[in-house]
């Protein structure tokens, strides 16, 4: 017997089932078929629409960071190593998964629906083990202003949560609990571009323009004739022999074939499309690797700072604080406990651009320093020097005074 998944199942009563006009729009918009085009767009086909999964991914990666606890204490910042939290998030949440796979997954929950549900299995009074759940098996119930959860499993009965034991995550959100279904928002600008992708399939798959063509002012020699002078022709000018000087015979002249301008105007099309669904997901298109013309080298690293610092940032804060408010107790947070995400990594760019970076954090110049030299080689990964290494250097243009008479 075979098991069809919940997507299914609703899928096949909605096309057998009759509905009246406002159960019917519900339904269609969730298994989203309320496009302009009349492409379904979910999570699911979004997925393999290669822009908007691209979109994902960018901002899932960047969620890969190491992602530490630390503990602020009297100006100092440590990571909580002897928390065992800290290995929750920086080393594996659960017996199946490291925590980069973790939180990546986490990032695409986020993108596409809007919300991440990690349920937390305390024992003793202490979180032992994260384990995310899929979006669509999760359902929130509100309570004037007291929520709690319900997991629907692939097998067994519907689960009640108390939100204690959930971790919610929420991305942008319109009443505050919870997070907007990023694909929902943009279906009509993805299924464009899933009509436009289908369309180019459909066009090279059954309707491909042909390099060019054979053309004789003679009348038509049948269709054996016709087949045997293409296979000739085939035979001597194609393939490895499309270099080879061609000859034409029995009246016969070779055309070229160009791309017609309505198809040109379609692969701008094309184009454009993959900005406006870079827009809708707050990705560069960089990061999905398009460019246009006047991109460079330079300008690229430039774009790529700019990913960490517009793209990622905001998610890294949502995520920061979630896990502190979720992750941590009251007494926790008193006494300096906090997330953080450390994407140093991503924002190191040039060999001389960190050298001017760290020249003027070391105070070199006259500059006031901010960094030790310890703290300078922990960013490049090297092991501390200790004595004057981790010390702040006094800037080289401090001296001595001399009042003169």
């Amino acid at each position: 017997m075979v098991k069809q998944n919940l997507f299914t199942r609703v899928a096949k009563w909605y096309l057998e089932r009759k509905m009246t006009p406002d159960e019917d729009q519900l339904l269609r918009e969730y298994l989203g078929l309320d496009t302009a085009s009349g492409i379904a767009v979910n999570w699911r086909t979004a997925m393999e629409f290669s822009v908007s999964l691209a979109c994902a991914r960018a901002i899932a990666t960047g969620l890969m960071v190491p992602f530490k606890l630390f503990r602020s204490k009297d100006g100092s910042k440590l990571p909580a190593t002897d928390d065992n939290r800290y290995g929750l998030l920086h080393d594996s949440p659960n017996d199946f998964q490291t925590a980069p796979e973790f939180m990546e997954m986490i990032g695409y929950h986020l993108v596409f629906c809007g919300n991440a549900f990690v349920w937390k299995n305390i024992v003793d009074g202490k979180i032992v083990e994260l384990l995310a759940y899929d979006p669509g098996m999760v359902t929130v119930e509100r309570n004037d202003w007291e929520l709690s959860y319900r997991i629907t499993p692939e097998k067994g009965s519907p689960i009640s949560i108390p939100k204690e034991q959930m971790w919610h995550i929420r991305g942008p959100s319109w009443n505050g609990w919870m997070g907007m279904d990023g694909v929902r928002l943009a279906r009509n600008v993805l299924s464009l571009g899933m009509a436009q992708q289908n369309y180019g399939t459909k066009f090279f798959r059954n309707n491909s323009i042909p390099s060019g063509v054979l053309q004789s002012e003679k009348e038509y020699p049948g269709k054996e004739k016709a087949k045997a002078m293409r296979e000739a022709w085939e035979n001597a000018f194609g393939g490895e022999n499309s270099q080879k000087t061609a000859i034409a015979w029995a009246g016969l002249k070779w055309a070229t074939v160009t791309i017609p301008n309505d198809n040109a105007q379609f692969i701008e099309s094309r184009k454009f499309q993959i900005e406006e669904v870079c827009r809708m997901f707050g990705v560069n298109p960089l990061r999905v690797y398009y460019s246009d013309k006047t991109s460079t080298y330079a300008s690229a690293e430039q774009f790529f700072t700019s990913h960490v610092i517009h793209d990622l940032m905001p998610w890294y804060v949502r995520v920061e604080m979630s896990a502190s408010k979720n992750l941590l107790t009251d007494t926790d947070r008193a006494n300096g406990m906090y997330f953080k995400f450390l994407a140093n990594g991503l924002m190191r760019g040039s060999i001389e651009a960190r050298a001017n970076y760290y020249s003027k954090a070391l105070g070199t110049g006259g500059s006031s320093p901010w960094m030790t030299q310890d703290e300078v080689r922990d960013l490049e990964d090297s092991n501390p020097m200790g004595g004057n290494a981790a010390i702040l250097r006094e800037p080289s243009n401090v001296g001595t005074t001399i009042a003169v008479t």
